[in-house]
């Protein structure tokens, strides 16, 4: 079965702005019918807009549902507003997801329960209420947005990296699971993109998190979900947009404490410099 493509039901979670926006745009170019949820009804109004002006087809419809994905309530209330108006999503964009840099002396354990509870089990709470139907019909495509902040754990990111290394855990057993009734996974790890998220946390970086950053670039939003429906059409697993984000995992991968040895490296040059 296509997930992409003519009467094909999206859902794209954290899809008012940034990578989620993007790649709902992107899938609406594909004729797509496009649901988005986040937390905003004034971004979700202005994303809508957006998304008419990529309309292929009369047809198309595009929806908002304003949700919290850390609420379970209102997750599955969601799921079945779409259930009820369209059926069930033929593919799910799991890229509801915030981040808190920060010393990890210096952060407060509510962020590290906050970020736990929007990047890992907003995910999880997601694919708990599309999965009974998905298997039911025997089709379906989830993914989910991590981060090469989930393949590489970077200074500064105490409370964030885990919540993506937690992801990784869900989707590899996930995939195993699912492959038997016809359900597809995918994992998306982009490194810096130019999202609103980043804004936010630019401000806030340890001068060590910003060394380490100096050496990778940003994406935009546009180039990682062009990568990710790309992707995801092929029925890849794990997708990492952009050569040298793939260099630095295989690196990584590789080298294992020659790559460390690097990065501590850079730490220290930075402290030195500071």
């Amino acid at each position: 079965m296509k997930f992409i493509g003519n009467n094909s039901i999206a859902l794209v979670t954290g899809g008012s702005s940034g990578i989620g926006l993007a790649t709902a745009r992107c899938l609406a170019r594909r004729g797509c019918h496009v649901w988005i949820l986040a937390r905003n009804p004034a971004r979700l109004e202005a994303a809508l807009g957006l998304l008419e002006g990529e309309r292929i087809s009369p047809e198309q419809r595009f929806r908002t549902l304003s949700a919290d994905v850390s609420d379970q309530n209102q997750v599955f209330a969601s799921i079945d507003r779409v259930r009820g108006e369209a059926g069930t999503p033929d593919l799910v964009i799991n890229c509801a997801g915030e981040t808190y840099p920060g010393y990890v002396e210096k952060l407060d354990l509510e962020i590290f329960r906050q970020l736990m509870q929007i990047n890992y089990f907003g995910s999880v709470y997601t694919t708990k209420a599309v999965l009974p139907d998905m298997l039911k019909r025997g089709s379906g495509h989830i993914v989910f947005i991590s981060s090469m902040g989930g393949l590489i754990s970077t200074f500064g990111y105490t409370a964030y990296c885990p919540t993506k290394f937690a992801l990784q855990g869900f989707a590899d057993a996930l995939r195993q699971e699912m492959r038997p009734y016809g359900i597809r996974v995918s994992i998306v790890c982009p490194a810096d993109t130019d999202t609103p998220q980043l804004a936010f946390e630019d401000p806030i970086k340890p001068m060590e998190t910003r060394a380490l950053a100096s050496n990778g670039g940003v994406a935009t939003p546009e180039f990682v979900a062009d990568q990710i429906v790309k992707g995801v059409s092929r029925g890849k697993y794990l997708i990492i947009p952009g050569i040298s984000s793939r260099m630095f995992y295989l690196l990584k991968r590789y080298l294992g404490a020659g790559f460390d040895a690097g990065m501590d490296l850079i730490i220290a040059r930075a402290r030195r410099n500071r």
